[in-house]
């Protein structure tokens, strides 16, 4: 008999609304209770994702073409599941990422007016169809995450790492961002969990936890189920 497959879980949300950190508290929380954890991101993840995450990310490729931005993150996405994602969920391990393909949907899709239907065509194609088990939005106003994510990339010490390329989007983009992200929540409710953001962390890191903690117990039933069969 094969190994239980691990719990894929995304993390998804407007660019500042502190999803980076909550992940990372849950992955603490998680490997506290003892269970196997990989923390992993996207753009990037592998060591090619992340030469391809420089190009996507840095202001100086601005004149982007959104096509190229959505082929560019895709290409990214395949071999990140290939040589991450894959092997973590084989193993029985619980796989944290920072944004999967809800990410191209609202950005490319949505803030770039590129539509679903190319991103979940190239899904298909190049991702296997691959679906999180859990998905978490983190709901959160606009403008406070787009400001934060600007204070925040403005502080960091390391000029060298320019990721400031979305952050100079304007007030609509982030606004189309955000109704896709809302709409993709309606449209797979059994998958996608919105998360209201706007309180202390703390609030919001209890909040996770329990959505994941029942899931998570969810899963072990429908394992030892299938192991009495």
């Amino acid at each position: 008999m094969s190994a239980r497959r691990g719990t894929f879980i995304t993390f998804e949300g407007l660019d500042g609304c502190g999803k980076s950190t909550q992940l990372e508290r849950l992955a603490s929380k998680l490997r506290e209770q003892g269970l196997e954890v990989t923390v992993t991101r996207e753009p990037g993840g592998t060591p090619i994702g992340d030469r391809i995450r420089q190009l996507l990310l840095d202001t100086r490729t601005s004149s982007l073409d959104p096509m190229t931005e959505l082929a560019l993150m895709f290409a990214s996405r395949a071999q990140h599941i290939q040589e991450i994602i894959l092997p973590g969920l084989s193993r029985g391990k619980i796989v944290l990422c920072d944004r999967f393909t809800d990410s191209s949907e609202a950005y490319q899709g949505g803030g770039r007016k590129l539509g679903s239907e190319p991103v979940l065509e190239l899904h298909r194609i190049l991702c296997g169809d691959l679906r999180p088990d859990l998905t978490i939005l983190m709901d959160s106003e606009v403008a406070a995450s787009v400001a934060r994510a600007r204070r925040r990339n403005q502080a960091r010490p390391n000029h060298d790492s320019d990721e400031n390329r979305f952050e100079g989007e304007n007030r609509g983009f982030f606004t189309r961002v955000h109704t896709a992200y809302l709409k993709i929540a309606k449209r797979e409710p059994e998958r996608v969990s919105v998360v209201d953001a706007r309180g202390t962390p703390d609030q919001t890191h209890k909040k996770i936890f329990e959505l994941v903690s029942k899931r998570l117990a969810i899963a072990n039933s429908l394992s030892r189920a299938g192991r009495q069969v």
